[in-house]
């Protein structure tokens, strides 16, 4: 539903994906939804505007210098698989020159107690992440106990609108 907003609310058709660790499932999920996304509004994929972050700040940070630096494609937001490497994209675009979000918006995921606080604020997506280690930790006794648990949880997801994608600019 964040890009989504990106697309609807704010005419974005080059979105970057700042993906996480490769074999790590909630990564996984992130861009499966960033994909479904773009195809759902007639947007092609292109693997160029898919960048490396691993869900860390100073990697992420590291990526979007070298992508700004080597010139790659346009692009006019970008989509973080976590808030903290969203950290690291705005410094890097901004130690660019590039305002955000007059130039380029940029969405996060987690909604970490800091996000608020960023300039600009970052729009995110509010996971429960309490919700998680509870769901995760009474399945684990579920499974050692013999009992039949579901290979996919699927918990509710909240999209948080602060300045960074464009709104209340």
């Amino acid at each position: 539903r964040l890009i989504e907003h990106l697309i609807t609310v704010h005419n974005k058709r080059r979105i970057a994906f700042m993906r996480g660790p490769v074999n790590q499932e909630d990564s996984y999920w992130r861009e499966m939804g960033y994909r479904e996304a773009l195809d759902a509004y007639g947007i092609s994929y292109d693997s160029e505007l898919i960048l490396r972050g691993e869900f860390e700040r100073e990697i992420a940070y590291q990526e979007m210098t070298g992508f700004l630096n080597n010139g790659g494609p346009e692009f006019d937001a970008v989509f973080t698989g976590d808030d903290d490497s969203a950290i690291g994209v705005i410094n890097a675009l901004q130690e660019a020159g590039y305002r955000i979000p007059e130039e380029i918006s940029i969405a996060g995921f987690d909604d970490l107690r800091l996000s608020a606080f960023l300039t600009p604020p970052l729009t995110t997506v509010n996971a429960p992440t309490e919700v998680v280690g509870c769901t995760a930790a009474r399945q684990l006794f579920d499974l050692l106990s013999g009992k039949e648990v579901d290979t996919i949880t699927l918990l509710s997801t909240e999209i948080v609108i602060r300045r960074s994608c464009g709104c209340f600019a």
